[in-house]
């Protein structure tokens, strides 16, 4: 990547080439934390809109996905949030939507409805853990959790899975 240099020295890529490599990644892990395609490019665009300012601040060039990535979840997080108080309100008034998701082609359907039962927590442990292949440690570090709750929400996770999966052929 062309980066432009900057005091002490370190290399910082411009911001249309730190788009280019950790967007798609970035939408891909919003999408199986949301299940909705435009929803993740939205969260991505808006995790990069904040994480702009703070490039001049990030010490290592490498630490970018690390601080994307746990923008993007927190960011999930927050939209949930907001999505359980709008839903209580419309539950008020007697209007109970209806939670619209997009096919996924890289996973399959069954399983990918089975993931977007599971509370946001643990799904968000699954996603990073196995499809992000991320350590429990890494994992703790981003969800702001010990490793000891990564381990019991992963657990928890698969064996709702297990149970939402029973009989599925394979």
């Amino acid at each position: 990547m062309m980066g432009e240099m900057v005091e002490g020295g370190i290399e910082r890529a411009s911001l249309s080439d730190l788009y280019v490599a950790y967007a798609p990644d970035g939408i891909r892990l919003a999408f199986l934390l949301t299940g909705d395609r435009a929803l993740a490019e939205d969260l991505v665009q808006d995790a990069f809109a904040r994480l702009i300012g703070r490039l001049r601040h990030l010490r290592d060039p490498n630490a970018f996905w690390a601080f994307l990535r746990r923008t993007i979840v927190n960011l999930a997080t927050s939209h949930f949030r907001h999505r359980q108080v709008e839903r209580a309100y419309l539950e008020r008034l007697a209007a109970a939507p209806t939670a619209a998701t997009n096919a996924n082609d890289e996973l399959d359907e069954t399983m990918h409805l089975a993931l977007l039962k599971l509370p946001q927590r643990q799904r968000a442990a699954i996603v990073l853990r196995f499809y992000e292949d991320l350590s429990d440690v890494q994992t703790a570090e981003i969800l702001r959790c010990s490793a000891g709750t990564v381990r019991s929400l992963v657990s928890r996770a698969m064996k709702t899975l297990r149970e939402e999966l029973e009989g599925v052929p394979r």
